[in-house]
């Protein structure tokens, strides 16, 4: 299959690492793969593969994430049998892009929980198939957005850094970072934009009680809402315990380094920090949101509590703070579900099959 993948831009959030993780794979699988971007370069260029095409439609960086110049010839010259559509600025365009190219199979994603945007919602009803990557998420296509049930599939996001079978604890970046052997490391991956909502964190890492044990808290990213949380952290006096590790192309390491899962998000569909996490050992403590409870196995080796709910997120902290043994325990169950759960070559296989079907089933052009 000729395999087209849009994207506005390759920066470095969970939409657009698992659009280059897609990309890769089906190129991989020995399908023509394309990635197609609005904007050219990014922090994740370099990590497409050389058997996938990029094409970039805007010749110089314009940094307007909804500016396609061309973006219908460049689909009709590349000609593809599927179109998967990535992201908000993508899925703006794939209703246009089902109604100039009707033989192709073009297919939306349902990956935010935010409100969308009016082109957006047109897509919805214009596309050959949606896919979603909670099972929240579909049930919120359904209800908020009338899409028949049957025209939405579910498939979970991958792992993009899946880990070795046997983990060893990365014992020199803790040093590195000032954490002792009996320091509570708590990670949270993701790009500093205001719904990621690192400030909660840092005002319920200063709420921790005095008998708490030796902790830190790790803010791995970068975005515009960071140098806020600089200040933050800085006005609260926590510039010992809580770092500001900047963007990781791989952060593996860190998963490895790390003791607890914290997310504070506002807006989730799936959260890939939060499979990576589990799939490292990393028991979680989260604000709830869409499709949160599909990222670990509730009660047992993660936990959420209402947006807000400071006093819910610290007693449930404590337990994971105070007792390495059940830190550990949970974090085995962790392994294991995420890495059945979310295995990489088994979700390549769900998009490849699920094409295949759409494109037997294709009306004429």
């Amino acid at each position: 299959m000729k395999i087209l993948v849009i994207q506005d831009y390759l920066r470095s959030g969970g939409t657009e690492r698992q659009s280059v993780l897609l990309a890769n794979a089906f190129a991989a699988a020995g399908h023509a793969s394309t990635l197609l971007t609005f904007r050219p370069g990014g922090a994740l260029a370099p990590t497409v593969a050389p058997a996938v095409h990029r094409h970039a439609l805007q010749a110089f960086d314009t940094r307007l994430d909804w500016l396609a110049p061309g973006l219908m010839r460049a689909v009709g010259q590349l000609a593809p049998d599927v179109v998967l559509c990535m992201g908000r600025m993508a899925n703006c365009q794939a209703g246009t892009i089902q109604g100039n190219f009707t033989g192709t199979a073009v297919i939306a994603t349902m990956r935010t929980g935010k409100p969308l945007p009016g082109p957006f919602r047109r897509s919805l009803s214009a596309v050959r198939h949606i896919i979603a990557n909670s099972q929240e998420a579909r049930a919120n296509l359904a209800t908020q957005y009338a899409v028949p049930l049957e025209k939405i599939s579910v498939i979970y996001n991958s792992l993009v850094f899946p880990p070795e079978s046997a983990l060893t604890r990365a014992t020199a970046v803790r040093t590195g970072h000032g954490a002792g052997p009996a320091t509570v490391v708590l990670l949270c991956v993701a790009m500093f934009r205001p719904e990621k909502n690192q400030r909660e964190l840092i005002e319920l890492a200063a709420a921790l009680p005095a008998t708490a044990p030796d902790w830190q808290l790790w803010l791995a990213g970068d975005g515009p809402a960071r140098g806020g949380c600089e200040r933050l952290a800085a006005g609260l006096k926590l510039g010992e315990r809580v770092k500001f590790l900047g963007f990781q192309p791989d952060p593996s390491e860190l998963y490895r380094a790390a003791d607890v899962a914290v997310h504070a998000s506002r807006s989730e569909s799936l959260s890939n920090f939060l499979i990576e996490a589990q799939a490292y050992g990393l028991p979680a403590v989260v604000y709830d949101a869409q499709g949160i409870g599909e990222c670990f196995l509730p009660g047992q080796t993660g936990w959420s509590v209402p947006q807000g709910d400071r006093a819910g997120f610290v007693a449930r902290l404590q337990p994971l703070l105070a007792d390495a043994s059940f830190r550990q325990a949970c974090g085995g169950q962790a392994r294991t579900f995420a890495r059945r759960q979310f295995e990489p070559a088994q979700q390549t296989r769900a998009y490849l099959d699920l094409f295949a079907q759409l494109v037997q089933s294709r009306p004429s052009p």
